[in-house]
């Protein structure tokens, strides 16, 4: 994983930011209701947390210590939510031992891609799923110094079926209702102009070490001058997000399904 941590906080301003990441854990009840469960990359586990609602037993992957440590002690009075370190991949689970392995805003942040849907197949049981979300890179605007590589909806089908073959998958595109793209379009043009001083592009290829600080500075500048032009920003749910399977250059994150 890499050595950075990104993670919405639930700040009134980061609300849009939350609901979207959420309605991904939202829409996986489906496939984890019983089931035994890996969150990998769980971070603080807001949304492992809500999964163990559902499932049988759920499991967050993390690669720092002192997150699992904490995440122990937040967490302890759920008796089917448990913690694992592990620097992925390889995913520090056995074979075959997972019903479902949820990885959601993840591998955007992990070098070895390819290598790590391969070791979910391995983790999974016959049957399991594997449920991945990741911004789609075709809608990005500017650098994000915390992504290691955004994927395009082509590099997904391409790895997703190097594993799980042409027909053991299916691609679809979180989109949003009018008030989420009124957010984003308003989100876009304030980078725009913050970006048109970059002439040289100089943000694309500086260390991400040093684009951190300014990132989160300008980031929460944003979000916060957003919320208060944009009177729809605290309304905006889960309910205002959806999945689609048309069109899917033009949506926000792609959505993996794949069976083993």
């Amino acid at each position: 994983m890499a050595g950075t941590r990104e993670r919405p906080s639930f700040e009134e301003a980061n609300n849009v930011t939350v609901k979207r990441c959420f309605y991904a854990y939202e829409y996986a009840r489906q496939y984890i209701t019983g089931k035994n469960v890996a969150d990998i990359g769980c971070g603080p586990a807001y949304g492992s947390s809500d999964m163990a609602k559902y499932a049988t037993s759920v499991t967050g992957v993390d690669y720092s210590q002192e997150t699992i440590d904490d995440n122990a002690k937040q967490h302890a009075s759920v008796k089917n939510l448990s913690f694992v370190r592990s620097v992925v991949p390889p995913i520090n689970l056995l074979d075959e031992s997972m019903d479902v392995v949820t990885a959601f805003q993840f591998i955007e942040h992990i070098h070895d891609q390819a290598g790590f849907i391969k070791d979910v197949y391995r983790v999974l049981k016959p049957g399991g799923v594997f449920l991945c979300t990741t911004p789609n890179e075709k809608m990005s605007i500017a650098r994000n110094p915390f992504h290691i590589h955004e994927m395009t909806f082509a590099e997904m089908r391409n790895e997703a079926t190097k594993v799980f073959g042409s027909s053991g998958f299916e691609l679809m595109g979180l989109q949003g209702n009018e008030k989420v793209n009124t957010y984003y379009s308003e989100n876009s043009k304030w980078v725009k102009r913050i970006m048109k001083w970059d002439v040289l592009g100089i943000h694309k290829i500086l260390p991400a070490s040093l684009l951190i600080k300014p990132y989160n500075w300008i980031t929460t500048l944003m979000r916060d001058q957003l919320k208060e032009k944009n009177d729809a920003t605290l309304e905006i749910g889960t309910k205002d997000f959806f999945l689609q399977k048309e069109h899917l250059e033009n949506t926000w994150d792609i959505y993996l399904v794949a069976k083993k």
